[in-house]
């Protein structure tokens, strides 16, 4: 049994309210609830948080080095600003997957660049939603394989 963090940054928690063209109907709430059925049939723990200030981002990884297996994280826009949050993801030694709802890249130029890429071991980008539960699966099926 492995512990994930997912973590989410600044606007994520109005998902389905927020520019629904660019970022589904899905809430967060969803997401959650699909991640942690996701987890829980393949015997593992999920740590699932959002929030709007860096600071708090930053603490939970650093929780994350003691106890959790591997991060996926959906930076928002600390994605292209944040090398504290990219200093932070530094020190932590488990695999850290990046998702984003939309693709980046075909979004305003500021968008194309992320300073967590460089730290992740994988990058989704565009699939919407689903992005999170394809992270999850590969980590799960990254977990069951290094057993």
């Amino acid at each position: 049994m492995s512990l994930v963090y997912i973590l989410n940054g600044p606007n994520l928690n109005l998902l389905g309210q927020r520019q629904p063209e660019i970022y589904g109907r899905d809430t967060l709430a969803d997401i959650e609830a699909r991640c942690r059925t996701l987890a829980e049939a393949a015997g593992h723990i999920l740590f699932f948080a959002q929030s709007n200030r860096e600071y708090e981002l930053i603490d939970w990884i650093h929780a994350a080095r003691i106890e959790a297996a591997g991060i996926i994280i959906n930076p928002g826009a600390f994605t292209h600003t944040s090398v504290a949050i990219l200093d932070a993801l530094n020190t932590f030694e488990g695999p850290v997957f990046e998702v984003h709802i939309s693709n980046i890249h075909k979004r305003e130029v500021f968008r194309h660049h992320s300073y967590v890429s460089t730290r992740a071991d994988g990058v989704l980008a565009g699939f919407g939603t689903e992005g999170y539960e394809l992270a999850l699966r590969h980590l799960i099926n990254r977990f069951s394989r290094s057993r």
